[in-house]
């Protein structure tokens, strides 16, 4: 049957909801990998075997959220809020660009007071006038207005990554406290394709009660609200965290287990949305040492190296065991770069790395 699947794909025909799930409860080893090889045909097919870099700046950690997963939930009092300033985010921004990463995130808690969204505003023109506009910026500063997705969008800001973490509604609200509405987030995602920014979204694959049923109509929501780019990685837990006081910490088979899920996740979004960015999380080394290269060689077609200075770092972990936690920006730079040429792939070194489907669909 798999194989029958996969032919299928191979003719560029569209697969049903049945045969998603059929490729996503795969366990034998010569299925996974047939899945993962023909997933990494249909990426280099429609967006080539080239790893774009965006430097991720974790500006701050101060969250008014209190997501039941989420590390740096406002009810955690185990950590140690910061709030960058203007400056070192500027900065850490110029690195990236004369480090020819192409592009950047900012990235942090949700905030929605006036000071926070000045404050990005003038982030976003100083980055953009002293890069002459040749970084491309992607924000991931949750949920907002209109009038404020406008304004960053004005002052230079071309891509939005706003997760979503499930569409189920039942699930969702295990995840969130009452005050957090999965429809307001589903708005904030129309409100930025409104808006002009390419838009992103994701989901955690393993949470407690989702099924193989749940993410395939994760991958058809996605598809549905015709994204243009995705981030999602294995859900971990924290310790400090309402779920993560109720699951052990993972063994080694849980962790292979999560992590062959991710994968397959992605190689199946891959092979369903063809020509959007698909990020290897994170999250994926957290598991496996070589996880982000698995993610890769899945169907994943962007990174996001750490650059936010290590001082910094370890108050920003959003789950246990994050990778990275003590390399300054070079080493993560440098080990990347010959992890991912291992491979067999190409750096997009100062491109941004626009999805392809973004400029399909902007020409519509």
């Amino acid at each position: 049957m798999v194989e029958a699947i996969l032919e299928k794909v191979d003719r560029d025909e569209e697969l049903t909801p049945a045969e998603m799930k059929a490729l996503l409860e795969i366990i034998d080893p010569a299925e996974l990998q047939a899945l993962y090889d023909c997933a990494y045909r249909v990426k280099a097919k429609h967006v080539g075997k080239v790893a774009y870099f965006r430097g991720i700046i974790e500006c701050s950690n101060i969250c008014i959220k209190d997501c039941y997963y989420c590390g740096i939930r406002k009810s955690n009092s185990n950590v140690q809020r910061f709030q960058m300033d203007e400056e070192e985010i500027v900065r850490e921004a110029i690195w990236a660009f004369e480090n020819e990463y192409g592009s950047a995130v900012i990235q942090s808690g949700e905030r929605q007071d006036a000071a926070y969204i000045d404050m990005i505003e003038r982030v976003l023109k100083r980055v953009k006038e002293q890069t002459g506009g040749k970084l491309g910026i992607t924000l991931s500063l949750g949920e907002q207005t209109e009038e404020t997705y406008r304004r960053w969008r004005e002052a230079g800001a071309h891509r939005y990554l706003l997760r979503i973490e499930t569409t189920n509604p039942k699930l969702y609200k295990k995840l969130h406290p009452a005050d957090h509405d999965l429809d307001v987030r589903k708005n904030c995602l129309a409100l930025l394709k409104k808006t002009g920014y390419q838009v992103g979204t994701g989901v955690m694959m393993g949470l407690p009660g989702q099924t193989m049923d749940d993410l395939v109509n994760d991958i058809l929501f996605m598809k549905e609200i015709d994204v243009d780019m995705i981030g999602m990685g294995p859900y971990i837990p924290h310790r400090d965290t309402p779920m993560g006081k109720e699951i052990p910490p993972y063994t080694e088979e849980q962790k292979q287990a999560a992590l062959t899920l991710g994968l397959k996740m992605i190689a199946v979004t891959r092979i369903v949305l063809k020509d959007i960015n698909i990020a290897a999380a994170t999250a994926l080394q957290a598991l496996e040492h070589t996880g982000r290269e698995m993610g890769l060689r899945c169907g994943a077609n962007v990174i996001m190296p750490n650059v936010t200075e290590t001082e910094y770092r370890p108050n920003y972990t959003l789950y246990d065991n994050k990778p990275c936690l003590d390399e300054n920006s070079s080493m993560c730079r440098g080990c990347l770069m010959h992890r991912i040429q291992g491979i067999g792939e190409t750096i997009g070194f100062n491109e941004w790395g626009d999805s392809k489907h973004y400029a399909k669909r902007t020409k519509s």
